[in-house]
């Protein structure tokens, strides 16, 4: 149930879970270029149960489709009340080799920043982390999946890659739910996150600012057509009515990275992101959205198609995952 964006006639597909195409203007372009480059964009999967016995099934479903260039997984491999253990993530590794294609994988809050809950194994949330990066990212700059390729990785961050793809920039960020790994680890006692915790944050935030800025330079650069940005967190909750500051606080700097670099940009730009479980496409950097008042933007995305979308669609003749805590 991962989060896709959706605008306008096809000149990229993406299949599987769910549905991007890029770009208006750059139809004719693409003629170019490369005719199509699909993805598939998957996320908030295995959810636990029936779906991690049959995620193999899953996986062979999207590499049963001819015209899927890529895949890109947008977190949260498990759901929030399973052990966070060593052997379910060396499963999963296991299960993303099993990928025909080149595989990008964004950590989800489910696999580190909520592992401090006692249903997950009351884990450090940074020591989750440290092992995610050592089970998935022990090769910095190499794609998941069975067909490897080179990729942009970022210093420190393994996790976070840039790469061009038929003149389109993308990037994967680790910018989790759970207000971007600020909430406080109660089930380790904590009623206030603790300064390990906010270090962890500041600098990866830091680092998640940098790249947005190094993805867009470098689409001004080779003069690409869009930009496509990869998170988990659903930073603008379609289903929330009334949000609370204390819930959304940390992505304040990356949401104003987001419109400032849109609107230095020319082509448009697609935000991808999964954790709410509610597939939506929509413009909440848009002038008009309240969701710019509510971050304390100055203006709005200009042209906006740059919003983030929600969780997945359901294809034609694929089961829907059953309910499971978020």
């Amino acid at each position: 149930m991962s989060g896709i964006r959706q605008a306008a006639k096809a000149t990229a597909l993406v299949a599987g879970l769910a549905g991007l195409v890029l770009g208006t203007q750059a139809t004719a372009q693409a003629a170019q270029r490369d005719e199509t480059y699909a993805i598939a964009v998957i996320g908030d999967v295995p959810y636990g149960g029936m779906l991690i016995e049959h995620f193999p099934a899953f996986i062979g479903q999207i590499n049963a489709d001819p015209d899927v260039r890529m895949v890109t997984h947008l977190g949260d491999i498990k759901n929030g009340s399973s052990v966070c253990s060593d052997d379910y993530f060396n499963l999963i590794r296991d299960d993303f080799a099993l990928f025909r294609r080149p595989l990008v994988y964004t950590p989800g809050d489910n696999e580190w920043t909520d592992c401090h809950r006692v249903n997950n194994g009351a884990y450090n949330p940074l020591e989750r982390l440290a092992k995610l990066r050592s089970t998935f990212f022990a090769d910095p700059g190499t794609t998941l999946g069975r067909q490897q390729v080179a990729v942009t990785a970022q210093d420190g961050y393994p996790e976070n890659v840039r790469y061009t793809r038929n003149g389109i920039s993308f990037a994967a960020l680790n910018i989790p739910g759970s207000n971007n790994s600020t909430l406080p680890w109660s089930g380790l006692g904590y009623t206030a996150p603790t300064a390990e915790q906010l270090a962890e944050v500041s600098g990866r935030t830091a680092a998640d600012l940098a790249l947005l800025d190094d993805v867009f330079a470098q689409a001004k650069a080779d003069g690409n057509r869009a930009v496509v940005l990869q998170i988990q967190a659903d930073m603008f909750d379609p289903t929330v009515t009334d949000p609370s500051w204390s819930d959304y606080s940390a992505f304040q700097p990356i949401v104003r990275k987001i419109v400032e670099e849109s609107n230095a940009f020319a082509g448009p730009v697609y935000l991808l992101n999964g954790d709410s479980h509610v597939y939506n496409v929509d413009q909440p950097l848009a002038t008009g959205s309240s969701w710019l008042s509510f971050y304390g933007v100055t203006g709005a995305a200009a042209g906006s198609r740059s919003p983030p979308t929600r969780s997945a669609p359901r294809s034609p003749g694929r089961p829907s995952p059953p309910a499971d805590p978020s």
